[in-house]
């Protein structure tokens, strides 16, 4: 073995999330020389504890991820920032904070891809719902050209108006308009957090059932899904064990999650992006080529399971 891999190096991962504490969890891993000690630290939608713990976790850790909200949405090349996100982490001046975004635009997008290529899913002519397409443009874009039949759920579930866009085209022109004024309102108005990502809010359930497939946001999808899934293929992360039970009896035949299994749960794309911003030892996020570089390096894919 080489000298310089004998000794395993050192790194620690903190995810703080506004997301519940229920759901905090923590696990070694080995990738390459690199032995990671990686924790998620919920706040139950406490804003002010969020940001207490970047405060005091800057500069004593190797990468932070910013869990239960985004500092980002996209929209074709259009970038819009969340005033409160950006409040939170502002006083990060040593430790790199990331919001998955990174990810999501590399490893979702070729996810897709390759899921039609080597013929796991035929999208061909398939009904896709994806819950929040500004949350992942990448993947909206990867399944535009797949020929899938796409909804994107962003005034259903982010708005909650009866109004299925059908196109990446048509999303990029309302978020032109509504992006600006979104990303300055309060986080919880259009995304749950704490104790609210715990609720089932069972919100127009026709496009779940006329689905075959349901992608994205894992939250999303387990507040507003019916009880009745059968048949279903479900393309998200984040999932702990009683996530994937719950699926399991709601009868959803495919599980796909874009990041993987580590103990037995999925972490969410912000951990991830964490990870391999710790490793490279950067101060910011990444290039996508430098992403999908550190995932085919170290051999990171999804986790699929078919019941």
């Amino acid at each position: 073995m080489d000298k310089a891999y004998e000794e395993l190096v050192n790194k620690h991962v903190i995810s703080v999330s506004l997301g519940s504490s229920l759901r905090n969890h923590e696990a070694e891993i080995v990738l390459g020389k690199y032995k990671l000690l990686v924790q998620r630290i919920g706040t139950d939608g406490d804003k002010k504890k969020l940001k207490e713990l970047i405060n005091f976790y800057d500069g004593k850790i190797d990468a932070i991820g910013l869990g239960g909200t985004d500092l980002y949405l996209y929209a074709g090349d259009e970038k819009y920032t969340f005033s409160e996100s950006k409040e939170m982490v502002s006083n990060a001046k040593h430790t790199p904070v990331v919001d998955g975004s990174g990810i999501k635009n590399s490893l979702e997008r070729q996810l897709i891809i390759k899921l039609n290529d080597e013929g796991i899913i035929d999208f061909k002519n398939k009904q896709v719902l994806l819950v929040c397409a500004v949350d992942r443009f990448g993947m909206a874009e990867a399944l535009e050209t797949t020929g899938c039949k796409l909804v994107l759920g962003d005034f259903l579930y982010g708005l909650n108006v009866n109004y299925p866009i059908k196109s990446t085209k048509t999303l990029k022109r309302f978020a032109k308009v509504l992006g600006p004024i979104i990303t300055r309102l309060p986080i919880e108005w259009f995304y749950p957090i704490g104790k609210e990502q715990d609720k089932t809010v069972v919100q127009y359930p026709q496009y779940f059932q006329k689905s075959d497939v349901i992608a994205g946001d894992f939250h999303l999808i387990k507040r507003y899904m019916p009880d009745n899934m059968s048949g279903k293929i479900i393309i998200t992360n984040t999932v702990t064990e009683a996530d994937r039970k719950k699926l399991i009896t709601a009868g959803v035949k495919m599980l796909i999650t874009t990041t993987p299994q580590i103990t037995g749960r999925s972490f969410g794309t912000n951990v991830l992006e964490a990870i391999l911003v710790a490793i490279k030892g950067g101060t910011t996020q990444l290039e996508s080529k430098e992403y999908e570089e550190l995932l085919n390096e170290y051999k990171i894919e999804a986790s699929i399971e078919s019941f």
